[in-house]
């Protein structure tokens, strides 16, 4: 199986993305980027998140919310085969991109995250030049016309007219929420399908906050975003979607498993959640 035959479908079958409105209007549903059926991570014998089915729209932006270790960000790096690189971790159901399953033998993890790129909570560009940074996936794949990717990656990330004159100086050298935006540059310069953000402003100030979520709303136009937040409002905000994950906590193993609890409109969990769970943490009573 070739990821890159379902990559080229996604890339025929984006729909333009609904327009933005105070009012917030539900999006409209053109197929699902992921199908996650009852998916279990364990990492050796402690069971990291348990049992999680979800459908995450194209061209929208998911998040997915809930305490400390409730297994969002395992739920999310299940969705391009990070936890691979975990020692013990075992992944049971299915994950299914664009129909096609990205756990199946024949399947390639690092195309798998090549299509379906990663952000993390804090910045972690290459101490070597922004240009370089930018660059460095593309010449590993053998892409030609570095100059041009080099530019248009910048330029989707909000960077390029901040550092168009020293692309040669080095990435430790920018503010971090510059790094950031770097980091978002390196990720869409492998031409990715999809972009996965674990808490991408955590580390960052209001302003620099401010300039990552207007850089997911122009991005969702061409990308689908599923982003990890322990910001309540970053997710009201942001999201068109989003999945409340909350504790099982086995006192007498003192084990902690994590669990999805609901997923709907972003609106819908902000202001009319069907589980009583949902409704105390978003207004604060717990979390």
């Amino acid at each position: 199986m070739q990821l890159a035959t379902a990559a080229a479908r996604l890339r025929r079958d984006r729909a333009p993305r609904r327009t933005e409105s105070p009012s917030r209007p539900a999006p409209t549903t053109t197929g699902h980027v992921f199908e996650v059926e009852g998916v279990t991570v364990r990492y050796g014998d402690f069971t990291a998140v348990r049992d999680v089915s979800l459908q995450i729209p194209r061209n929208e932006i998911t998040a997915l919310i809930g305490p400390s270790g409730c297994g969002k960000s395992t739920m999310l790096r299940t969705l391009n085969r990070m936890n691979d690189l975990v020692d013990g971790a075992r992944v049971e159901g299915g994950v299914r991109y664009n129909g096609e399953d990205i756990y199946a033998p024949d399947v390639d993890p690092v195309e798998v995250r090549r299509r379906i790129g990663m952000v993390f909570q804090k910045p972690n560009p290459f101490p070597k030049s922004i240009y370089d940074n930018v660059a460095f996936g593309p010449s590993l794949n053998g892409a030609k016309d570095l100059d041009d990717v080099v530019e248009r990656s910048l330029t989707q990330a909000a960077l390029w007219d901040e550092v168009k004159d020293k692309l040669d100086a080095s990435a430790l050298a920018l503010s971090g929420g510059q790094q950031q935006r770097l980091c978002i540059a390196r990720a869409l310069a492998t031409d990715p399908d999809v972009v996965l953000m674990d808490e991408p402003c955590s580390a960052l100030d209001p302003i620099a906050t401010m300039k990552i979520e207007d850089l997911m709303r122009d991005m969702v136009e061409r990308y689908s975003i599923v982003i990890v937040t322990h910001n309540m409002q970053q997710a009201a905000r942001v999201s068109d979607r989003t999945g409340f994950f909350t504790v099982d906590t086995d006192d007498e193993h003192g084990m902690r498993t994590g669990e999805l609890v609901e997923f709907d409109l972003t609106d819908t969990i902000f202001t009319d959640a069907a589980d009583p769970r949902t409704e105390a943490y978003v207004s604060g009573r717990f979390g």
